[in-house]
């Protein structure tokens, strides 16, 4: 395969058109001809940048330099040093803005496509049922996690490899977190890719507690007083805010977060299963970054004509640009520096448009983005069936109000020292419960984090 080392590989992708009327993986990965060929991109620097803007410090130029030498298995081992998730993270991770803005080729070409790559590792793994062992030295010494997300998961395997006895307790009835509920099936399979990558920390020995809701159906202090040494809560970020607006309590009224569950979770766009939600002619998402990108491409599969309703301007939306030109590739209509002042609804309260107003943006706030303001006189109205909040999420305070000892910021946040340690002893916490809501790979890395801490703090008490 000919190869022109300043332009990667382009990815195979379903044509627009006719993903945007199904529910399949949208990007369809290298096959081995063009990651080989891909991998030989890689100059395998001596000081490699990328694996310093790597959250888990993946040995990227060694695992892509076993790629290129078509040795898939070393590949994934030098991947599962540091990272628990690779076909979920090779999917969902921006590496835009972490590994790959800093790959040296791509100071003068295209970077090489290292999370495109990570992903091609990960499912030849899988696809060829190959498994990969991992030598266990147990300790009979219990541990506990809170949560089978992204960082419950990563926490969880690691104290496992150290021959913890790791228990997961998770609230809902599949494990994956937001990796289940909260990413559509467009973007990560659940099937094929968050059930087997969860099936993986089972193989270790992991036991995973389902329907089981810390704060409620058990206690921290419970699992405390049972003989557990140490107790990571991964619990997310799972409260939607809501912008208090008049109709806002209308039918036909969501949060994103709420919308999204229903779907993944509970199939609402399979016809086979007795869950089905309805989005009508026409939908709005309100919000810009990533989950409204999701929620809006989600309806639009749906069969809505589908809005995204952003009150700053395309250089400010905080979603991938990756995901942002898939939405505007489907048809996404983007409504930008425009905001929602109401909800207007029938005498039946349900949702039949939404009054709008243009914005323009002012001097920079607090973040350094530039403060948006409304446009005098520039009220107008759209008819629309749905209305889905996109405006992000907050810690459940469940597992703090039930629990003495824990200490929470303003936001809601459990407060954690440098080593991940909350107020409480022997209670850590991490990911989004701790920093509010994040990415996938952010929340893998305090798993990592955490666990390490744990490890040392249950050999020193």
């Amino acid at each position: 395969m000919d190869v022109d080392v300043l332009k990667r590989i382009k990815i195979r992708e379903q044509e627009p058109k006719v993903r945007a009327t199904n529910f399949e993986e949208v990007c369809l990965g290298y096959n081995e001809e063009e990651a080989v060929a891909e991998a030989s991109r890689c100059l395998n620097c001596k000081n490699p940048n990328c694996v310093k803007d790597c959250p888990v410090s993946i040995k990227i130029p060694d695992f892509i330099s076993h790629i290129k030498n078509k040795e898939y298995v070393k590949a994934y081992e030098i991947i599962s040093e540091d990272s628990a998730l690779p076909s979920i993270c090779g999917r969902v991770c921006p590496q835009e803005t972490q590994c790959e803005m800093h790959c040296i080729r791509g100071i003068k070409g295209e970077a090489v496509s290292i999370g495109k790559l990570e992903r091609f590792v990960g499912d030849y793994i899988k696809e060829n049922n190959i498994d990969v062992k991992v030598d266990i030295k147990e300790n009979n010494i219990k541990v506990a996690v809170v949560g089978a997300g992204p960082a419950g998961l990563t926490c969880a395997g690691e104290l496992r490899k150290l021959g913890y006895d790791v228990t997961i307790y998770e609230a809902l009835h599949k494990a994956g977190g937001v990796l289940t509920y909260g990413i559509p099936e467009f973007r990560l399979p659940k099937d094929k890719i968050v059930k087997k990558e969860v099936e993986k920390v089972e193989k270790l020995g992991v036991k995973i507690k389902l329907n089981t809701i810390v704060g409620k159906t058990i206690k921290i202090d419970d699992l405390l007083n049972d003989g557990v040494k140490a107790i990571f809560v991964a619990s997310g970020a799972g409260l939607p805010q809501f912008m208090h607006i008049p109709g806002e309590n209308a039918n036909g009224v969501s949060s994103a977060n709420e919308f999204l569950t229903r779907v993944n979770l509970m199939h609402a766009y399979d016809k086979n299963y007795d869950t089905p939600i309805k989005v009508g002619k026409t939908a709005l998402v309100i919000g810009g970054g990533n989950v409204a990108m999701d929620a809006a491409r989600t309806a639009l599969r749906l069969g809505a004509e589908t809005h995204i309703v952003y009150r700053r301007g395309e250089e400010e939306l905080p979603a991938r640009a990756e995901e942002v030109h898939h939405a505007k590739e489907e048809g996404v209509i983007f409504d930008l520096l425009t905001n929602i002042k109401e909800v207007l609804v029938d005498e039946n309260n349900n949702t039949i448009g939404a009054k709008l107003v243009k914005m323009e943006l002012g001097e920079a706030d607090a973040s350094g983005r530039r403060s948006p303001k409304e446009v005098a006189g520039s009220d107008y109205e759209i008819k629309c069936d749905t209305v889905i909040m996109a405006l992000g999420t907050t810690p459940n305070p469940i597992i703090v109000k039930n629990t003495e000892g824990i200490e929470t910021n303003k936001k809601g946040c459990i407060v954690v020292n440098e080593e991940s340690m909350t107020t409480k002893k022997g209670v850590f916490a991490g990911g989004d419960i701790v920093i509010g809501a994040a990415t996938v790979i952010l929340a893998m890395e305090a798993g990592k984090k955490a666990a390490k801490y744990m490890d040392e703090f249950i050999k020193n008490n």
